[in-house]
Parts: structure tokens; sequence; C-alpha cells
């Protein structure tokens, strides 16, 4: 039995420049701290290897601080042994970063740096394909093919990239054999580049990220606990989760008559709410008052979560005579939202100019809603 854990995309370093300055830290430390939690589950599940499939770092300078107290936070538990493959984000052709770490590198920590084997236990066989740069332009991982080892032995490749036009960046040039396993006569292909968990095939999986970045993937972060009986052997493979903070999308349907606070209210979740960023989603319809309502109950609730954003372009306003009374019963106001209405019910204009005049009258409603008496 041959145990390890497979994780990738770790990311350290990433900036998160699009949210607010006291959460970026709270992020990137997360990242940091990714490390101990990896180390943590390979003690509790008797996993003598980690391997980290590519973009430990988020770019290919790093600063200092970074890559020590990376390379330090892997070495406090010595029994442990780490293989570190460069991704794309921090691909080969970053010399300082490689240079620095293979001069503070501990022993129990081994770059992949170059497609040559590497012996892990006695029996077990690495096989990386790090990535030269950014954008190699070919299938890195095809060496493996051409790899002899001994009888009995277990091969384990590693490698980073997309397969077929499965990229986290949505790009093809890049492209791995999705049946490299087979090709290479693997017992299991370890891959780092898609941030969710993805099963490929039995022996060859994506780990995703074990600590997520953003709310593309609607999971939390993971890393996969293998297990290999033997040589042949298929391997077992376990998902734990890994992640300090979840990034969750909800999804708030509406039909139009429900009360929009309580129909919210089953929707948000009630523990972590310190370690969540939200993203609701409304559709559906609804009328005027009600999606007014929404908005406010969701700016209430916000700053009890870590990050919280609201999207409700897909929701429907429904507006009657009586919510216009709501904005004013005559003047300039009146005549300005009933036009507006008459404008996002006329079916001769473009589905885009009838979103704006929806918009618009949603807007209006609500500084109505909110002026002083």
């Amino acid at each position: 039995m041959f145990r390890f854990v497979h994780s990738s995309d770790l990311h350290i370093g990433k900036r998160f420049g699009n949210l607010p300055e006291d959460l970026r830290g709270r992020l990137r430390e997360a990242r940091h701290q990714a490390i101990g939690r990896l180390a943590g589950l390979a003690r509790a599940q008797g996993a003598s290897v980690v391997l980290l499939a590519g973009d430990t770092f988020d770019t290919e300078t790093p600063t200092p601080a970074m890559l020590r107290q990376s390379l330090a936070a892997m070495a406090e538990d010595p029994a442990l042994r780490w293989i570190v493959l460069p991704g794309n984000h921090d691909s080969r052709v970053a010399d300082e970063l490689w240079r620095t770490a293979l001069q503070h590198a501990p022993a129990n920590v081994t770059l992949a740096l170059e497609p040559e084997p590497v012996d892990v236990a006695p029996g077990v066989v690495v096989l990386p394909a790090p990535c030269t740069t950014r954008r190699p332009g070919r299938d890195l991982s095809e060496w493996m093919d051409g790899v002899t080892t001994g009888d009995g032995t277990l091969r384990i490749g590693l490698a980073h990239g997309a397969i077929r036009d499965f990229s986290e960046e949505g790009s093809s040039s890049d492209v791995l054999a999705p049946d490299r396993a087979s090709r290479a006569g693997l017992d299991y292909l370890a891959l780092g580049d898609w941030h969710g968990l993805t099963r490929i095939d039995a022996r060859t999986w994506y780990s995703g990220t074990p600590e997520p970045d953003r709310f593309k993937h609607r999971e939390p972060g993971r890393a996969l606990l293998v297990s290999i009986e033997g040589a042949g052997a298929e391997p077992t493979v376990t998902p734990a989760e890994t992640g300090a903070f979840q990034w969750r999308t909800l999804d708030l349907r509406l039909f139009g008559d429900e009360n929009v606070n309580e129909a919210l209210a089953q929707v948000l979740p009630t523990e972590m709410r310190r370690q969540t960023l939200l993203r609701i989603a409304a559709q559906g319809r609804t009328r005027l008052p009600a999606k007014a309502e929404l908005k406010a109950a969701v700016e209430h609730a916000a700053p009890d979560f870590a990050h919280a954003i609201y999207e409700d372009d897909a929701l429907e306003t429904v507006c009657e005579s009586g919510d216009l009374d709501r904005i004013d019963h005559a003047g300039a106001l009146r005549q300005a939202a009933e036009t507006l209405l008459a404008e996002s019910d006329d079916p001769q204009r473009a589905e885009a100019e009838r979103d704006i005049a929806r918009g618009a009258l949603a807007r209006l409603f609500s500084y109505c809603e909110d002026a002083p008496s």
C-alpha cells in the first residue's frame, strides 16, 4: 500500500485586488496556511508524500518572504515528503524563483524541475512534467510513455495543464493526452490547473485547489487522498475538504408572490459566516416593491459575511399601477415612472432597451423609497 496526498494550485501570493483591502490579507494568509492543512491531512491519514501539481505560487516572482516561509512550512514535519512541480503561473522559465528555492529547500522538499523520474519510496516513482513556460505549446507529459521502470514499480505521473480544451484559463493550445495514464502505464496521474476537483478516469484526476479563490466552481477547497494497493491496482481516491474560506453562489428563485425576506433567509448559510464569500443571484420575477425590499435585505445581511455580491440581472420586475403611486401620484416623477414602465413593456423595443428601462424604473423606485418624507 502506498498512500499520498494530491493537491495543486495553491497560488500563494494571489493579490485579490478586486476585493476589499481588509479581506485580501485574510485570503492571502489562508492560501499560505493551506500548506499546514495539507500536512495535517497527510499525517492524519497515514500518507507519507504530498504531490503539488503546479501553481504553488501565483506568479513567477513571489516575494522572498512568500517563498522562504512556504518552504519553512513544508519543513515543519521532516517525515513528510513534498514534491513540488512548476505550473504555468510559476513555470520553469522563472530562473530566479527556482534557483532561490533550490538554495533554501529543506531536505524533505523535492523540486521537480526536470522531466526525469523521482524515487519517492521503495518501489514508487513519480514522473513529473514541469511547465517550461506559461504556454509550452506541446504535451509535456508525452515523455512519460518512454520511461522504463522495474517490475512491480508504482508509476505516478505529475503534470499541470489542460486536457483537450479543458483549461482553467480557457486555452486549448496546451493539451495533455486524456489517456496519458493508459499510454504511459501510470498507476495514477495527478493533474493541476483546473481549480475544481474533477475525475477524468479511474487513474486520472484534477485535485482542484485546496483553498478556493473564486465563485466559478461552486465547491469547497479540497485535496485528494490517494491509496494504491500495488502496481496495476486501481487507486482509491478520497476527497477531503481543506479550505478555510467558502465561496458560495446562492441561486434565489422568486415567483412573484413570496415574502422576499423569508426567501432570502432560507438560502443564507447559518454557519461560518465570517469565512464565507457570497454571490447571491436572484432570478425569476417579483414586484417592484419586493425587489427594492430584497436589495435592502441583502445589504442588511452582508456585513455578517466576509464578502457579499448581489446580482438581480435575471430577476424580472413586475410593476403595477399601485406601485407607481409609491413613487408619486402626479408630477414629473410620476410621468417619468410611467414612461419607463411603458418602455419596459414595449414589444417594439429591443430586449436590451427594455432591460435598461426596467433597471431605471427600479432605481427610481428605490430612490423615492429612501427619500425622507
